[in-house]
């Protein structure tokens, strides 16, 4: 049998792969811990933030491009950062939306051996080499999420952001999963859920599903508006905290 290819190759740096020396093991939390700092640092003096996730793979002449795109316009229109992946794709188009209607457009974008690079709609971006590290920064300075179609990548990020959600760990932020036909079978995992008990009939609210960027919007702006009221964060000196 012929030896198979990577469709997606490996990076050579291999990060989770069982028990390594202790000294290995205390570099690797240290960069860890770089990681998070660069990232606290970064995004400390954003705006208030609704992320969108999506694939990376749709062209511009794709729908779902076309309705991020118009997601950003709108959230630079409530006055709120969009934050995305930082890569092509939904994540190009939904910082593309607010780069080019004066919103603040920023991403968190992660190394990768194929297709991820910095899109050219970004104020503001900064490349991480972990995935959970990235997912923490897109989670935590975020009011409210819209997940577009994806693969894998976003699949995790919606279930790891409804599960911080589901168990409190987070506020129950606004969530829209954007696309019906898209995420139909989905739902229809997720009734199975349901109706065996491995999850509440009430965990089905804790979403939106919609094929409308107003009602998207308007869902996630009655949300905002009823539960924040946002103040700027000071910069302190001696922590060399530059405006």
């Amino acid at each position: 049998m012929d030896k198979l290819e990577r469709i997606i190759p490996a990076k050579k740096r291999v990060f989770l792969e069982g028990p390594k020396p202790r000294i290995n093991e205390f570099f690797f939390a240290w960069d860890v811990f770089k990681q998070f700092i660069k990232g606290f640092r970064a995004l400390h003096f954003l705006d208030p933030c609704i992320t969108v996730f999506g694939s990376a793979r749709f062209g511009e002449d794709h729908p779902y491009y076309q309705a991020a795109r118009e997601f950003g316009k709108e959230i630079a229109a409530l006055g709120f950062t969009t934050m995305t992946g930082g890569g092509p794709g939904i994540m190009e188009a939904a910082n593309r939306g607010a780069f080019e209607n004066n919103g603040t457009s920023v991403g968190c974008n992660i190394e990768l051996p194929f297709e991820q690079h910095p899109n050219p709609y970004m104020h503001k971006w900064i490349t991480f080499n972990y995935f959970f590290v990235r997912k923490v920064m897109l989670v935590k300075y975020s009011y409210a999420f819209i997940i577009m179609p994806g693969g894998f990548g976003t699949m995790d990020e919606l279930f790891e952001t409804l599960t911080l959600v589901q168990t409190k760990v987070i506020n129950d932020f606004p969530m829209v999963l954007f696309g019906k036909s898209y995420y139909e079978p989905m739902l229809e995992a997720i009734d199975t859920m349901i109706e065996k008990g491995t999850i509440s009939p009430d965990d089905k609210k804790l979403f939106l599903v919609t094929d409308d960027v107003n009602e998207a919007m308007q869902f996630i702006q009655s949300y905002i508006r009823k539960n924040y009221s946002v103040q700027p964060r000071k910069r302190l000196w001696w922590l060399f905290e530059k405006r």
